[in-house]
Order: structure tokens, then sequence, then C-alpha cells
């Protein structure tokens, strides 16, 4: 899948997801998505790394404590 595949999924679904709320306002939209995309992406790369956490940090450009953190958050670890 193309960067501009997951972009339009990611934008399919924000639709959808506005559909959904009807008359109600959304909020905190920003924080929902990085939240909920970001745990799909911490096992992928984890798997990816196969359970290497400085070789995933390398993946993901971040560093190793920020993805320790990061996985906590999720209960990853």
């Amino acid at each position: 899948m193309s960067k501009d595949n997951i972009q339009e999924v990611v934008k399919k679904s924000l639709e959808k997801y506005f559909r959904d709320l009807g008359e109600q306002t959304p909020s905190n939209v920003y924080e929902m998505v990085v939240f909920t995309v970001e745990r799909p992406i911490l096992e992928a790369v984890m798997a990816r790394a196969e359970g290497n956490q400085s070789h995933a940090a390398d993946m993901l450009g971040i560093n190793r404590n920020t993805l320790r953190k990061k996985l906590q958050q999720h209960d990853l670890l």
C-alpha cells in the first residue's frame, strides 16, 4: 500500500466519523487519530524489528526512550 493509499483510507475514515457524529461537534480529532493509528504502527514496526526496540526506533525515526514510552502508553510492553 502506498503512502497515498494510506492517506486516502485515513481521509475516508474521518469522513465517515464526521458523518456518524451528525450534529455533534467533534473535538480532539487530531489526538484521537494519532492515538488510534499509533498502536498498529508500533505493532507492525516492532514485529518487523523482531522486538528489537533500538532497531524499531531507528525505523520510526524516534529515540528509543520515546519508543519505549509509546509502547507503555499502548500497553505493548
